[in-house]
């Protein structure tokens, strides 16, 4: 190897001009020349350096560099080969948003088009709890403040909407403080944030604590008639589907079909040069009812009333066209607004007059006159003499009140409600109790007792009737005079529609069609009709009907309305407390039709465990029924018929 001098290289002199020389052969130093350095100590001869090789510390470099190179090239080919697919929907996923576009639900309207449940826009106020922090706000009562504002408005518990704005996840990003309010709310509070801005500018002690409130729109149901016909629509819940009543039964009517819409988004906001795809929502249809609002309020009206002056237990009320089956009113007291479930009374949500089962009394006795008459057993004017107590099986019968015997005709039985009169005449039935027991059964099946009425209402009861070889000592006598059977006040009130249209039933309905998105009207399929007597009994049935409302001797007479024709029967049974399953207190009830020789229009009334003031079914639902019978007979314009009573018999002298 070479060796290296640390000396530094010699300078390469340039030729200037000639110096002298100084005798001895030395030259003389000219002007500015450097003077002549003295010798010194000789240097010591410099150590060598010798550099190591670089290869190997290139290999190594570019071994790791390799390596670096190969973990990327795998990673890629995993990336863009292997996973791309898995990559690619992620990516989709993160991009592109999808959100449900919710479906406006269908209206319900009474017959002749008025609203009854609609929907109309809201807000779900909701709010960023991480914009709430004392990073964001710069004070430390964030939470506080906006909760002070927002409590009055929303109706919320002031801690409640605290404890929502400062979660225990200090990540959460999303909470919701009210559900479905009003656009007049969500107004409000609009006006707060911007007030709170404007003075923000001028006075920087203001902090905008609401900055972090938003509102997502919504819809909501509303009911512009309060607690009106509340029992038959029933209610939509928090989650929009229907709770109870015709909103559950006909919920995917009434709730169309939701869309989508899938959009890109960065930012959280949505890139409008990407396009994007929608499946617009199919709203529902529009539903019209057999009610007719106004004769619904009379009829609620009526009911409420008296359940509040006898300090009754309840009440309900059925308005039903005899010809058609319509339900033009179904009632009950007490009742719920649907537009407020949070303050209603548990007990009074659904529809008693399909729910309650209860024992109807002597209004069924037209039930076993009709079988009387129809298997020719008696006639209107056949002689019945009736004791004041009547021994059968192992009880003793007696009516409503002591009296010495009577003499009745089978009309007299129905006008002054006798329980031995009727024992008496449906034990012509058959030539023995049991066969008896089996034709009277028939007919309770006929008319529709201990089946379900048709309608499909949620809830709805069928009541109770045993087969007759089930039937104890008792019942057997008791049923002929409406206890040991249970119906519910719309069975009830379709009895009493049979004979009012010539002794054929008609299926009771409360939908009378749809009306879909494009405008068209479905009507609703036509009611089952049955046959259950003859024509001829069953106009025989209206006047003898007609006998206890006109007669002196009967017990309606306070059901009279002048200028019409009028049948009814009163009511008034022992009743099993729903609570105990023990006899205790009354159901009191009445039921007919107007004009009784040309029916339009059934009306039944009962009232149960009535406290305060009179019990009997002709003493306080004669009066509902008159008052709801004049309100619906006008509504209908109805005109009298002009003709004169049929004055049946009552009595006869022996």
């Amino acid at each position: 190897m070479t060796e290296v001098s640390d000396r530094e290289p010699p300078r390469r002199r340039v030729p200037g001009p000639a110096r002298p020389v100084r005798p001895g052969g030395r030259r003389q130093p000219g002007p500015g020349a450097r003077p002549a350095r003295r010798p010194g100590p000789p240097r010591p001869a410099a150590r060598a350096i010798r550099l190591g090789s670089p290869r190997p510390r290139l290999r190594m470099i570019g071994l790791a560099l390799t390596l670096v190179l190969a973990a990327f090239v795998v990673r890629l080919l995993q990336v863009q080969a292997v996973d791309a697919g898995t990559y690619s929907a992620k990516a989709e996923q993160n991009r592109y948003v999808v959100h449900t576009l919710p479906a406006e639900r269908g209206g319900i309207t009474d017959r002749n088009g008025v609203a009854l449940a609609s929907t109309v826009d809201s807000y779900d106020i909701t709010a960023d709890p991480t914009m709430f922090t004392r990073e964001q706000l710069k004070v430390g009562d964030g939470p506080e403040q906006a909760a002070a504002l927002l409590a009055p408005i929303l109706g919320e518990d002031q801690q409640d909407l605290v404890d929502r704005l400062r979660p225990k996840n200090g990540e959460l990003r999303y909470v919701r403080l009210a559900r479905r309010q009003t656009p007049q709310v969500w107004n409000q509070i609009k006006d707060l944030k911007s007030a709170l801005v404007t003075k923000a500018e001028t006075d920087k002690s203001v902090v905008n604590v609401l900055a972090g409130v938003f509102a997502d729109p919504s819809s909501k149901r509303v009911y512009p008639g309060g607690d009106l016909a509340a029992g038959i629509l029933g209610w939509v819940g928090a989650d929009g589907k229907g709770g109870g009543g015709l909103e559950r039964k006909l919920d995917k009517t009434l709730a169309g079909e939701d869309g989508r819409i899938r959009y890109a988004q960065s930012g959280g906001r949505q890139v409008p040069t990407a396009g994007s795809t929608e499946t617009p929502a199919v709203p529902g249809s529009d539903v019209e009812l057999t009610i007719d609002r106004d004769i619904q309020w009379a009829a609620q009206h009526a009911i409420s009333e008296q359940v509040e002056k006898s300090k009754a237990d309840g009440g309900y009320v059925i308005v039903q066209d005899t010809e058609t089956g319509e339900i033009l009113a179904m009632a009950n007291a007490p009742s719920f607004d649907p537009g407020d479930l949070a303050h209603a009374d548990p007990a009074a949500l659904g529809n008693a007059a399909l729910q309650d089962a209860f024992e109807p009394g002597s209004t069924a006795k037209v039930l076993s006159m009709a079988a009387v008459l129809e298997e020719n057993a008696a006639t209107p004017g056949t002689r019945i003499t009736v004791p004041n107590r009547l021994k059968r099986g192992d009880r003793l019968f007696k009516d409503d009140i002591d009296h010495p015997t009577w003499y009745l005709t089978l009309n007299g039985v129905l006008a002054k409600s006798s329980n031995i009169g009727t024992i008496m005449a449906t034990g012509e039935l058959g030539k023995t109790q049991a066969e008896a027991n089996k034709v009277l059964y028939s007919y309770l099946r006929k008319f529709g007792l201990g089946g379900y009425s048709g309608l499909g209402f949620p809830g709805e009861t069928k009541g109770i009737l045993a087969p007759p070889d089930q039937w104890s000592t008792s019942q057997q006598y008791t049923i002929p005079f409406g206890q040991g059977v249970s119906v519910n006040a719309l069975q009830a009130a379709s009895i009493y529609s049979t004979v009012a249209n010539g002794g054929v039933r008609v299926e009771p309905t409360l939908v009378r069609g749809t009306k879909g998105a494009d405008g068209r009207f479905t009507p609703a399929p036509e009611p089952k009709k049955t046959r259950v007597t003859s024509e001829k009994t069953a106009k025989t049935l209206a006047r003898m009907l007609e006998s206890v409302v006109d007669d002196e001797e009967g017990t309606g007479t306070k059901a009279r309305i002048p200028g019409y024709r009028v049948a009814g029967k009163t009511g008034t049974a022992n009743r099993v407390d729903p609570a105990t399953g023990k006899y205790h207190g009354y159901t009191s009830s009445f039921a007919g039709f107007a004009p009784a020789d040309k029916p339009r229009v059934t009306v039944y009334c009962a009232i149960q465990n009535a406290t305060e003031g009179s019990y009997f079914g002709g003493q306080i639902c004669g009066p509902i029924y008159k008052q709801v019978m004049e309100f619906a007979l006008k509504t209908l314009q109805v005109p009298p018929t002009g003709a004169a009573p049929a004055n049946l018999p009552v009595t006869f002298k022996p």
